[in-house]
């Protein structure tokens, strides 16, 4: 009885110690089962006043928590873009373009519960180098925001 309890407690560290699902983000639009992304920039008066739109769509049964990290390649250095926050099925998460300049690469990471999140154990990671080639830039919100809806949908073809 000792003996499986303790195989049972041993799978279930080893089975908390695995490292996240990684995935490589690549154009303005990606998608997996539980999780749909959509970029494009908004542009400003001025290029320092650009912000880049990621439309995040999750299954909340399956990844009901997020975070946004930006990290900096070389220094492994990372800005907090987005505490954990509960995604009930859309969230536009907004990034300042000229933060891509120190921190390029972006992760989303999605956790199963909120004790994961609150954990920092994320069950899947996204990760972008930079804003995607990709990803169009508007001048008008209307448009931007029809876009962000019709990529969605493209994304979960």
């Amino acid at each position: 009885m000792k003996a499986s309890l303790l195989a049972l407690l041993l799978a279930t560290a080893a089975l908390a110690a695995e490292p996240p699902r990684e995935m490589h983000g690549s154009g303005d639009g990606f998608a997996t089962p539980g999780v749909a992304l959509a970029w494009a920039v908004q542009r400003g008066a001025s290029e320092a006043a650009a912000t880049v739109i990621v439309r995040v769509a999750t299954d909340p049964a399956i990844f009901p928590w997020m975070s946004v990290v930006g990290v900096d390649p070389f220094s492994k250095a990372e800005l907090p873009r987005l505490a954990a926050t509960k995604v009930d099925n859309v969230l536009d998460v907004q990034l300042p373009r000229a933060q891509f300049a120190d921190y390029p690469n972006t992760e989303f990471r999605f956790y199963a519960s909120e004790p994961d999140a609150r954990a920092a154990a994320p069950s899947l990671v996204v990760f972008y180098h930079g804003v995607p080639d990709t990803a169009p830039e508007f001048t008008d919100s209307e448009m931007l925001h029809n876009y962000l809806i019709e990529r969605m949908l493209r994304s979960k073809k």
